[in-house]
């Protein structure tokens, strides 16, 4: 008689242990490499800050410079080179931080990839393995969401600290100034208030227009289409592009957490457009029925290689990974389709069952 063979563990199954191992693992560095971006960017907004304060001691000391001590002169530049130095350095360490976590949330989301598929090529499984299947599913949904509003954050993040932010440190300057310009040169100071009260003014319209790119009013109140007209009239105006919209089919209000992700993607390709295809002219199309809402962005840029947009920097850049997860949670579809030197169209369509 043959002797019975000892049953070994089924190689795929092994292979997806593995796969959940290492899923884990990554999911553990990008909460570490999260927490340096946080400590590096706020080392970096301090270090902006102090190079400001350090640069406007300079121009002080340039202005007087027959009646300023050399050692005060020697200090203020010495100062400033090695504020600039590292503010540089550390630039260039949150950049580095910032690639590692976008290779680190690709690794990811192929690993949970392969963890869907080879789940559903398991076949048939017992109530137990069943029951931990969905447990995993879910626990994958939960990540995807949490990937997404953190993504999110992070992008109002680098918004506000480029825009408002910097803005308000120069203002806080520019008051000081005027403030010392008071006591040796009053006219000066009223040249100086004027061009400060201009700074400001342009620095509120630049938050009013942030708040309205973060939530607009009129999207609660009103639903996606006139919001959308809104939005896109007011794109133009800013970014000097033609952007030609149309809308066809009902215009009725549907589910809020969907007109807000159609938004948000409409949102996004047209700043795509702009930052990186540098388009010239864009066309939305927005379609609305009973059963879906059909929209579509096309632009006249600069194009790219297909294989790009589904893996590569420009996909990463463009966060057409995150836009896709977004429309497919919500059990919709989106495609990019581009060729270089002939723009790029993205389409995504939403059911509205």
């Amino acid at each position: 008689m043959e002797a019975a063979s000892t049953p070994q563990a089924d190689p795929f199954q092994q292979f997806l242990e593995e796969c959940r191992r290492e899923y884990e693992q990554v999911q553990t560095e990008l909460k570490e490499i999260d927490l340096l971006i946080q400590q590096t960017t706020a080392e970096v907004d301090r270090l902006v800050q102090r190079n400001a304060q350090a640069t406007n001691r300079l121009r002080q000391i340039e202005a007087t410079f027959d009646t300023v001590p050399r050692e005060d002169i020697r200090e203020a530049y010495t100062a400033v080179h090695e504020t600039q130095q590292r503010l540089f350095t550390m630039r260039g360490q949150l950049e580095k931080l910032h690639s590692d976590q976008k290779n680190l949330e690709r690794h990811a989301r192929l690993l949970r990839r392969v963890l869907d598929l080879g789940q559903r090529e398991v076949g048939i499984l017992t109530t137990e393995e069943a029951s931990g299947v969905s447990e995993v599913r879910g626990v994958h949904t939960v990540v995807r969401v949490i990937e997404a509003q953190e993504e999110e954050r992070r992008r109002l993040a680098r918004q506000i600290h480029d825009g408002p932010a910097q803005s308000l440190t120069n203002l806080i300057l520019q008051a000081e100034i005027c403030e010392r310009l008071f006591e040796v040169d009053p006219e000066r100071a009223r040249t100086e208030l004027a061009n400060l009260k201009g700074a400001v003014v342009k620095t509120f319209e630049q938050i009013k227009n942030f708040i309205s790119t973060l939530r607009p009013m009129m999207l609660d109140d009103l639903g996606l289409v006139p919001t959308l007209r809104r939005y896109v009239q007011d794109f133009s105006e800013r970014s000097g592009i033609g952007v030609a919209l149309n809308i066809t089919g009902r215009d009725r209000r549907f589910a809020p957490y969907k007109e807000v992700t159609v938004f948000r993607v409409i949102q996004q390709l047209l700043d795509n457009a702009r930052d990186i295809s540098h388009a010239t002219h864009i066309q939305v199309m927005l379609d609305i029925d009973e059963q879906r809402v059909l929209a579509t962005v096309e632009d006249n840029g600069s194009g790219f290689d297909p294989a790009e947009l589904t893996d590569g920097p420009i996909a990463q850049e463009m966060g057409l990974d995150t836009l896709r997860e977004r429309v497919e949670m919500l059990g919709g579809r989106l495609q990019a389709e581009s060729k270089p030197g002939q723009g790029t169209r993205v389409s995504l369509e939403v059911p509205l069952p």
